[in-house]
């Protein structure tokens, strides 16, 4: 979004194809990105914007945490884009929880989704919180998908994404059965924030009719075809021409073209006829979904800079790698194993999404 003559160069494509919303990946909020925006909004279309980044800028599954660095970065991203009118969701993250294990990082996308939430609030803006999930087994997905619009408005997403790839070749509504009866009365907008499948190839995109029609529309709010660009796997529906000047559509694109274009969209229900949402239920804990519906703490930059200059005797730095986290989760283990031997513990520091126990300081980055 910061590549000005790439967003000139791709946003008459998008607008050929019929789209209104992009999902942006990752951004780079200390760049200018007026000249995209105002293109995509003049083109009429909408950015749902992921706001985590590679290695240490996510909720990391294997070792879940919710800390002060973390919200630095996110409300960091919103603040260079608040000022645009078609930022429609801000996504706290993708594809954090891929197995029963990992479902102990709910927590921790939870409390992300409400300071996130708090913050688009005390700024006045009205664009959406959202989480996008994995299509995993139902046991935990469709928990997750409750844990995350449960309790109050003030700690649930307002957007949730699927990335869905079932419908393979020239499917039919039947590779969407389960997925349309799973979402029945679920309390938020629901809508598939990837979908494309290629293991079947050529991509034929027949499952548009069926996203965007009668038989989807009560549970469905859409989709987003995956992707503009190419990506690992082979997705991808243009090439871009060496020197960044020109693209080339591939036959996806004009598959997928033509699909959108013979859509009749539904609006319905209208705003006045929706009614008002209510929240989900808490899932139980099972042994497929583990987390607990207490939350982290919302990380004070005041505590961990009190905490960093008078506690620490010495201070971890390395500028040699980007990917810090196996360095220091290997220095804290031993420190705390030493630690242990004197009597003393790590609690303090430690956050656990399973128990609901959270130290005063583990919202503090290490």
């Amino acid at each position: 979004l910061a590549d000005a003559n790439g967003c000139n160069r791709d946003v008459p494509y998008l607008k050929q194809l019929g789209v209104n919303t992009i999902r942006v990946y990752s951004v780079n909020s200390a760049l200018n990105h007026d000249s995209c925006m105002q293109a995509l909004d003049a083109a009429g279309i909408y950015v749902i914007l992921d706001l985590a980044l590679p290695v240490n800028g996510s909720i990391d599954r294997a070792s879940p945490a919710w800390t002060s660095n973390l919200l630095d970065l996110y409300i960091g991203t919103v603040d260079t884009f608040s000022k645009y009118d078609n930022v429609l969701a801000y996504n706290v993250g993708n594809e954090v929880v891929t197995a029963p294990a990992d479902t102990i990082s709910a927590p921790f996308i939870k409390a992300a989704a409400r300071d996130v939430k708090a913050y688009l609030k005390s700024k006045g803006s009205s664009a959406l919180v959202s989480f996008s999930s994995t299509d995993g087994d139902a046991g935990w997905r469709l928990a997750l998908a409750d844990y995350l619009a449960c309790d109050t408005d003030a700690t649930s997403i307002d957007l949730y994404g699927l990335n869905v790839y079932r419908w393979c070749g020239d499917g039919s509504i039947t590779n969407y059965n389960s997925i349309i009866s799973d979402y029945q009365d679920y309390p938020i907008p629901a809508y598939f924030s990837e979908f494309g499948c290629i293991t079947s190839p050529p991509r034929l995109w027949t499952e548009v009719a069926a996203l965007f029609g009668e038989q989807m529309v009560n549970e469905w709010s859409g989709g987003i075809a995956f992707s503009y660009f190419p990506a690992v796997g082979g997705y991808g529906m243009v090439t871009i021409s060496s020197d960044g000047s020109s693209v080339t559509t591939s036959d996806d694109f004009t598959r997928l073209q033509t699909q959108y274009t013979s859509v009749s969209f539904i609006n319905s229900p209208t705003q006045s006829a929706a009614g008002s949402n209510t929240q989900a239920t808490c899932p139980a804990k099972t042994d497929a979904f583990l987390a607990s519906t207490t939350l982290p703490p919302t990380p004070l930059n005041n505590v961990c800079n009190c905490l960093e200059k008078n506690a620490f005797s010495c201070v971890f730095s390395n500028t040699a790698s980007n990917n810090t986290s196996p360095i220091i989760g290997e220095l804290l283990n031993y420190a705390c194993s030493q630690l242990g031997t004197l009597g003393g513990s790590c609690l303090p520091i430690g956050a656990d999404g399973a128990a609901g126990t959270y130290g005063p300081y583990s919202v503090c980055s290490p």
